[in-house]
């Protein structure tokens, strides 16, 4: 299972697995991209860099995501593949994806923000527990 959504009263949680921390992160932002439409449905034709920087993993993860929700919103690519590279207080991604269609990529929700409240990295599970704002 690469991610879960959790419970929440008010906006959207999701906990994402990986065998890797790395593939948590990778898994995270499928996540956040599944809930906003069908992921699974991309076409992974056109390939994009981020590149963020942060003090723990915990600010690389909320930038890292905050900056795949910022490609949707403003290019309009639905992202459906992650290749995450974690390196000390910086993160590189590839990701591909295509042109959002709505009548292809079935819209779901819709992610205003990122938040700090309640994301978690875990290390030890390896897992990420993420909250946005819908």
């Amino acid at each position: 299972m690469r991610y879960e959504v959790l419970e929440h009263t008010a906006d959207l949680m999701v906990k994402a697995y990986g065998r890797t921390l790395k593939e948590c992160f990778e898994n995270a932002a499928y996540a956040m991209m599944d809930q906003i439409v069908d992921a699974s449905s991309a076409r992974l034709i056109e390939e994009v860099g981020i590149a963020v920087e942060g003090a723990d993993l915990e600010e690389l993860l909320y930038n890292f995501l905050s900056e795949v929700l910022f490609i949707f919103d403003a290019k309009g690519l639905v992202l459906g593949r992650f290749d995450v590279a974690l390196l000390e207080n910086r993160l590189e991604c590839k990701a591909w994806g295509e042109e959002y269609d709505p009548e292809k990529h079935s819209p779901k929700s819709e992610i205003k923000a990122v938040t700090y409240h309640e994301l978690q990295v875990n290390e030890d599970e390896p897992s990420i527990t993420v909250l946005f704002d819908v």
